[in-house]
């Protein structure tokens, strides 16, 4: 089971969903940097279930241990280990339906490729609990990139047939990016913040889901980044996020939209 990412830097997932703790190992991380241990918490926090009723019901801590890599609250260059033990587990409410596979789950996709070894409880090492080690490793990459004047942020673009407005792609400033991530509902216009809550209502009241897409900007990225063909930053970004379980589907730029275009209409403006 190979669950390492990455060339230059590699992270590498250890753990499963019922097991004593989930973790991360980053190896190749620049010596030096000063970590913020209250914008890390604040990142894992936004990952947490919280009371919320529209959060699940699970409830961890996700604080996060560092067991190597830290010396003096700045990184070492050594392999940077974080740990998150699992304590809201429930294993038993597994075992009772340990025989049946979930649609939408990789319950039999993981008991054939594992002959049946893997540890099947919430998901084992398949599971979305194990988005928390790398929302660690996302915080920290943060706090390396914005020191490099490099800004990230997101909304939620569209759950179910409501939707956002969308980024003004010539127009993004940090400040968008910045209030973006401190909103507890992120989204450009306010208003759409009460049209995602009645949509994810009524499936809840029918007893069923719904999905979404999620746009996300990046600035004060340098030109020239990543390589001809196998090394372009598409697909190397493109590998990292189909990891989360989730995500059925990326699209760069205007995406599949493009399609529709003219080649004119297509083309980035130098000025």
């Amino acid at each position: 089971m190979s669950s390492i990412w990455g060339e230059r830097l590699k992270i590498s997932l250890f753990g499963e969903s019922h097991g004593s703790g989930i973790g991360v190992v980053i190896d190749g991380f620049p010596p030096g940097l000063e970590l913020d241990f209250e914008r890390i918490d604040l990142e894992m926090e936004r990952r947490k279930p919280n009371s919320s009723a529209y959060s699940t019901k699970r409830k961890e801590a996700d604080k996060v241990e560092i067991l190597s890599g830290l010396y003096k609250g700045r990184t070492t260059g050594a392999p940077l280990c974080g740990l998150i033990r699992n304590s809201d587990t429930r294993s038993q409410d597994y075992e009772r339906t340990s025989h049946l596979a979930r649609p939408g789950h990789a319950d039999y996709t993981g008991y054939v490729r594992y002959e049946g070894y893997n540890d099947f409880r919430g998901g084992g090492h398949f599971s979305a609990r194990l988005t928390a080690p790398l929302v660690f490793a996302g915080a920290i990459a943060r706090q390396y990139l914005e020191a490099k004047g490099i800004h990230i942020g997101s909304h939620i673009f569209s759950i179910g047939d409501a939707l956002d407005v969308g980024f003004d792609m010539a127009h993004i400033t940090r400040g968008q990016l910045d209030h973006l991530r401190n909103m507890e509902l992120p989204v450009n216009d306010a208003s759409c913040g009460d049209a995602y809550l009645s949509v994810i209502d009524e499936a809840r009241r029918m007893g069923d889901s719904v999905g979404g897409i999620i746009e996300t900007a990046i600035i004060g990225l340098p030109a020239g980044l990543g390589t001809p063909f196998f090394g372009n930053v598409e697909g190397k970004l493109s590998s990292i996020l189909f990891s989360i379980p989730a995500v059925k589907g990326v699209e760069f730029g205007a995406g599949f939209s493009i399609t529709g275009m003219k080649g004119s209409e297509a083309n980035d403006s130098f000025y």
